[in-house]
């Protein structure tokens, strides 16, 4: 469960955030310069808000009455960055357990094999980033976050620089992970056919303000 809500003022407009997530996708879709990014670093600890407060289940990580803020390590986030991230000096093998700590590496390489298996790269573990395609990259990412056993999943962007047959499998699987896993994803793209496609829940943002927040039900279609 995720709950949110602060504020933080930027250089071109104030961005106010409310956020409520449960087991679902909630899509953030909007321009790009929305503040949709900037939503997603406060949520995991890599930028400070102004005020608020943020809760993941039954954990304060950000408190500004109480000036609580817990470090981005400790909030127990999986992030996958637009442009993916991973080491290039490492195998997608060491990529994927890179997030894990040390002291728990060395019981999970039958975990990193069912993850990687899970997410079709198991044949690609001793290959090097630069040596798979974007959709590849894509899954090395979501493994590596997913590895680190996270409380909620953000996505900036995933799939923005694939191809289009590549996306429309990937929107697929990131519904089936979300729904195996049983986690808020909290997911930003421009596009709001993908918005559509994806979410359970979907708020447009312009200039950092929410100007629509709604639900999909049964009867809505998506695609």
């Amino acid at each position: 469960m995720l709950k949110a809500k602060f504020n933080l003022t930027l250089r071109h407009f104030e961005l106010e955030a409310e956020l409520e997530a449960e087991n679902e996708i909630l899509v953030l879709v909007g321009p790009s310069g929305s503040g949709k990014t900037t939503i997603l670093k406060c949520l995991a600890g890599l930028k400070a808000p102004s005020q608020g407060i943020i809760q993941i289940n039954d954990r304060i990580v950000y408190f500004s009455e109480n000036k609580i803020n817990c470090p981005s390590k400790e909030r127990r986030v999986g992030y996958v960055f637009q442009e993916y991230a991973l080491f290039p000096h490492m195998s997608v093998r060491r990529n994927i357990l890179y997030g894990v700590s040390k002291e728990k590496r060395h019981a999970k390489p039958r975990a990193a094999e069912e993850m990687m298996e899970m997410l079709g790269i198991l044949h690609l573990q001793n290959r090097y980033p630069q040596h798979i395609s974007g959709g590849e990259k894509q899954r090395v990412a979501l493994a590596r976050a997913l590895m680190t056993e996270p409380e909620i999943m953000l996505l900036d962007e995933p799939l923005s620089a694939l191809d289009q047959e590549t996306r429309s499998g990937l929107q697929q699987e990131l519904k089936k992970i979300q729904s195996q896993w049983k986690i808020p994803f909290v997911l930003v793209t421009h596009d709001l056919a993908e918005a559509e496609l994806l979410g359970d829940q979907i708020i447009r943002i312009d200039r950092g303000q929410s100007i629509s927040n709604r639900r999909q039900s049964f009867g809505d279609i998506k695609g």
